[in-house]
Parts: C-alpha cells; sequence; structure tokens
C-alpha cells in the first residue's frame, strides 16, 4: 500500500461548520461542524474517491500538482 499527502482547502460555511475540498480529486468535498470532523470526513471522502478511481482503471492523481498559494490585491 502507498501512502498519498493530498492537500484540502477549508473554509467556513455560511450556516456553520466548514465545508472542505481536495483540489487534486475533481468533486471530492465534504463537510463538517468542527475542523477536526471535516479533515476526518474529508479522508474518508478522498478514501471513497480513490477507491473509485481504482475500480474504473483510472490513474491515482499525484497529490504534488497542486499547489496552494496567495494573491495579494488592492481594492
Amino acid at each position: 500500500m502507498k501512502v498519498y499527502n493530498y492537500k484540502v482547502i477549508l473554509e467556513p460555511d455560511e450556516t456553520g461548520g466548514y465545508v472542505v475540498i481536495c483540489p487534486s480529486i475533481p468533486g471530492c468535498y465534504s463537510q463538517g461542524e468542527t475542523v477536526q470532523e471535516a479533515l476526518d470526513n474529508i479522508k474518508e471522502a478522498i478514501e471513497l474517491c480513490l477507491e473509485e478511481i481504482i475500480a474504473e482503471g483510472e490513474h491515482i492523481p499525484d497529490p504534488s500538482h497542486s499547489l496552494i498559494g496567495t494573491v495579494m490585491v488592492t481594492v
């Protein structure tokens, strides 16, 4: 078994809790009431997405291809 280290992005949800996405895997997202719950849920979502990808005979997305940066803007 190989270990993958996927980056995730957490954002507060307008209605409470957090929304979390995994940019390396299109359509892979989850949510949780706390940061820890959101992280636990996205881990499960990533595992399920990868199981489906493998079952369909596709390549597992390389987590190193997602870069996360910041951009400063002036308004």
